[in-house]
Order: C-alpha cells, then structure tokens, then sequence
C-alpha cells in the first residue's frame, strides 16, 4: 500500500494546478486564472510501489459559478520518458526530494490501476490515510470478453478535448474521464446509459455541500 507522508510541499499541488488548468481544453475559467481549493479525490496503489497515484478534485472559485475539476496526477522520483508534454511541474518533497508530477491521464502506471478499478480488481485507497480504503468510490462493469489491460499504452495515447479526456481501452473501447464535474441529478444512473462501466465519486463545493457525480465512464467501441 502506499505510505501517505505528512511533510511540505515546495511548490504546493494547488500551486503546480493554478498555471496548468488553464492550458487545458476542457478548463471552463477565464483569463484571469484559477482559485483552487481542494475537494476531495482518491488514491490508488502501484503494484511496484514507485509511482504515486492520486486523482485529486479541485474546485475554482474564480467565476461567476464555481467550477470542479478532476485531476489524476502521478508523481515519480524520475522523470518519465516521451512525457515531456504531460508534465504538470516538479515539486520538493520534505521526505522523498524531488518529485515530478504528471498528468495521470498520460502515464501508464496510472491508466493500467483505473481499468483495473473500472473491473474491480483494485480498490480505491483513502486521498489521506494510508492502507485505508476510499469505500465512497463506486464503480462497475458489464462488459465481458478479456480483462482491460492495456499493455501498449503510452505517454501521449490520452486525448484531451473540451468534453474531458478519452483513454483507448482495449478491446475497441474507450474510457472517458469527465474533468470538468457536474453533480448528478437525484436518481440519475450510474453508469449513464450506454456506458458499460463507471468510476463515481463526491467532492465538496465551496459552500460546503457535498456532491456526487460521475468521474469516468467506460464506452463501447463500433458493433
């Protein structure tokens, strides 16, 4: 399981997200530059225990609305190869040193634990508390036919586009993470129609209200 230190973070996490949302297609803030507050996420483990794992939900308060994001970030005590352009920045960390953290979205170790999760043969893992589990975080999958695992996936794979970020599955599928969140409305499904898998969890708003929505949902490729 992956040992959750207490101890400072130079830049911080909120500080490394201020400068890179904007540069994302799916960031629905201004010009002006974003005001993060953490909300909420979850973590997973790598099997190998190098790779930190966390899928961090921030929330903006710099519009007229406040806005919710989710970021999977990885961090790794080296940078990555071919993932120049995932990288979020570098940050030193009181008991690890420096540490480069990327855009989850783009990093192998990543995807292969969030198929893994959609399948349910991982668990999420507390954002806060070591070997503790995340039971607020849902998922399910009805497809059959091979386990997710995507041994080809490389940096670069993902696709960002204002919808949010697509991942290619195997098996001619894709699963689609929804960086900008919404709240689900009461007694909608989960998964939403025609999704064969899903990831949900909450998050909070500024005003303290505690939300649920839909964070990944995994779609069917052409019959």
């Amino acid at each position: 399981m992956a040992v959750i230190h207490r101890t400072d973070l130079r830049p911080t996490k909120l500080e490394l997200l201020t400068a890179w949302l904007p540069t994302r297609p799916w960031y629905l803030g201004g010009a002006g530059g974003p005001e993060l507050a953490k909300a909420g996420g979850f973590r997973l483990d790598d099997p190998a225990g190098a790779v930190g794992i966390e899928f961090l939900v921030v929330t903006d308060g710099s519009g007229a609305r406040p806005a919710g994001y989710l970021v999977p970030l990885t961090y790794r005590g080296s940078p990555l190869d071919g993932a120049e352009h995932a990288l979020v920045g570098t940050m030193e960390h009181g008991v690890l040193g420096r540490r480069w953290a990327y855009d989850g979205c783009q990093d192998p170790v990543l995807v292969a634990q969030l198929l893994a999760l959609v399948e349910g043969r991982v668990q999420a893992q507390d954002q806060n508390t070591s070997d503790v589990p995340d039971r607020d975080v849902t998922r399910s999958c009805t497809r059959t036919g091979g386990a997710l695992v995507h041994p080809d996936f490389t940096a670069g794979t993902a696709t960002d586009h204002p919808a949010g970020t697509d991942l290619p599955a195997p098996h001619g599928t894709t699963l689609r993470l929804h960086r900008a969140l919404r709240p689900a409305p009461a007694g909608a499904p989960l998964p939403p129609p025609g999704a064969t898998g899903h990831v949900a969890g909450s998050w909070q708003l500024p005003d303290g209200t505690r939300v649920r929505g839909l964070f990944a949902e995994l779609r069917p490729g052409p019959a």
